[in-house]
């Protein structure tokens, strides 16, 4: 990478992946993956199909073991911390996957509050009340009893983030947050992130490739390569579209409209 390709934002590193290679078997995904996260960043991660972004992020959720390398936390290496250490991040994380995966058979408030009823000591007055509390946050009040197939697709994903947020997380990782939505609902969730983050204070990792999301709401990031199998880039989207060189990411943060016009 460039000078220019590794600007990042300047703010304290809150995860670092270190030398990482990501691997099925034999069969290497990505090698050589060296980024930071900054506290309070919206860090995109960020390329094209099959080039390995949900499985970086089931790594750094500590999903799937790496091949190889290493993810920090602060100071703490996930994968050499003992069991505790490594409970106590990730009871700190909060997860939207792209369906959703909110249970069919419960209601919202059911799908919200089993993160409070697993991990905290609330009576079941006090967990109805952050209930109702998280999904008003998500816009979503009213409809504490409705149940998943009762919504569209952009309140499915609201009612995902409202039980991430559950447990006020410092980290939230979003997979694919607004594939499948109409623009105006994507833009709305696009918001919604901007939001929390900044009522929460959390440092948000989202996997996309949507252009909109990634200039909208993204301040740091890193771009995965499959024909290289490495990272090529790190930054800020908007930086490194007006900095960069390399043919591949222009063409992929602007859908191949500048190609003949490239530098």
């Amino acid at each position: 990478m460039t000078p220019l390709q590794q600007h990042t934002i300047k703010t304290d590193p809150f995860i670092t992946v270190r030398d990482l290679t990501m691997a099925y078997g034999d069969h290497v995904i990505m090698r050589d993956l060296n980024f930071s996260v900054g506290r309070g960043d919206i860090f995109i991660i960020m390329g094209g199909s099959g080039c390995g972004k949900s499985t970086l992020m089931k790594i750094m959720l500590g999903l799937k073991v790496p091949a190889g390398g290493q993810v920090f936390y602060g100071d703490l290496n996930f994968w050499e911390a003992v069991p505790d250490n490594r409970k106590h991040i990730l009871q700190n994380i909060g997860v939207l996957y792209q369906s959703g995966a909110l249970w069919s058979s419960m209601t919202l408030a059911e799908n919200v509050a089993l993160p409070i009823e697993e991990y905290t000591d609330l009576s079941p007055n006090e967990i109805r009340e952050l209930v109702s509390f998280k999904l008003s946050m998500v816009g979503l009040a009213g409809h504490e009893d409705s149940y998943p197939a009762e919504l569209s697709g952009g309140m499915r994903k609201r009612a995902g983030i409202a039980r991430a947020i559950a447990l006020d997380p410092d980290i939230l990782f979003f997979d694919e947050p607004t594939t499948g939505l109409d623009p105006v609902s994507a833009k709305r969730l696009d918001d919604l992130i901007l939001e929390l983050r900044n009522s929460l204070g959390a440092t948000v990792v989202v996997v996309t490739h949507e252009l909109a999301s990634i200039f909208a709401i993204g301040n740091n990031s890193v771009f995965l390569d499959s024909d290289t199998r490495t990272m090529t880039a790190a930054g800020n989207p908007k930086l490194l579209l007006e900095n960069s060189q390399d043919p591949k990411i222009i063409n992929f943060l602007t859908r191949g409209k500048m190609e003949g016009h490239l530098r």
